[in-house]
């Protein structure tokens, strides 16, 4: 039987039948091979190799730390975009340029779809990687993917405004009038 990985997706561990593609060695983004089946390719591979990659149902995208949402702007304004997921790469744990790109691709891009966090990602982050508009979470290797779960409820309560909360705590906390003293 085959290992399967697993992934956290709309708050439950389920099977991924994706494979995410990074460039090898001595690759480059005009010439490597894309391989048939579910697959999320790099942003440089998708934009060096469009014209044969387009008609393609099970493809998906992933940007780097350091690429800009705005360079799919066009393709994610049509009715029929032409990825199934867009994934962000967290490098590392402390690089959080990530969750800026989410946040943009949510709220000023319109992207509903899925939208996957990949690479160094671990369980502290989730609870706030979800507020940015994350809903799917490939939580690292080494990792307990079911105690990752479990991040995503770190706390009960959401104070600031984000996308998953488009109101600050004190004007959704009821308020008791308090009587004053004459």
């Amino acid at each position: 039987m085959p290992n399967t990985a697993l992934i956290i997706k709309d708050k439950v561990v389920v099977s991924d039948d994706w494979s995410v593609l990074r460039l090898a060695e001595g690759e480059t983004p005009e010439t490597v091979a894309v391989p048939a089946g579910k697959v999320i390719v790099p942003l440089t591979v998708w934009q060096a190799q469009r014209g044969n990659l387009q008609g393609r149902k099970d493809l998906g995208v992933w940007f780097a730390s350091d690429e800009r949402p705005e360079a799919l702007k066009d393709e994610l304004k049509v009715d029929s975009a032409p990825f199934q997921i867009i994934a962000v790469d967290f490098p590392k744990f402390a690089d959080g340029r990530g969750y800026s790109i989410a946040y943009n691709l949510r709220a000023r891009l319109g992207y509903t779809g899925e939208l996957r966090a990949i690479g160094d990602v671990l369980r502290d982050q989730l609870f706030y990687m979800q507020r940015v508009g994350f809903n799917a979470f490939a939580v690292r290797a080494d990792k307990n993917i079911h105690d990752a779960l479990k991040g995503l409820t770190d706390f009960s309560e959401k104070y600031q405004t984000s996308w998953d909360e488009k109101n600050p705590l004190f004007r959704r906390a009821k308020r008791e009038a308090i009587a004053t003293r004459d």
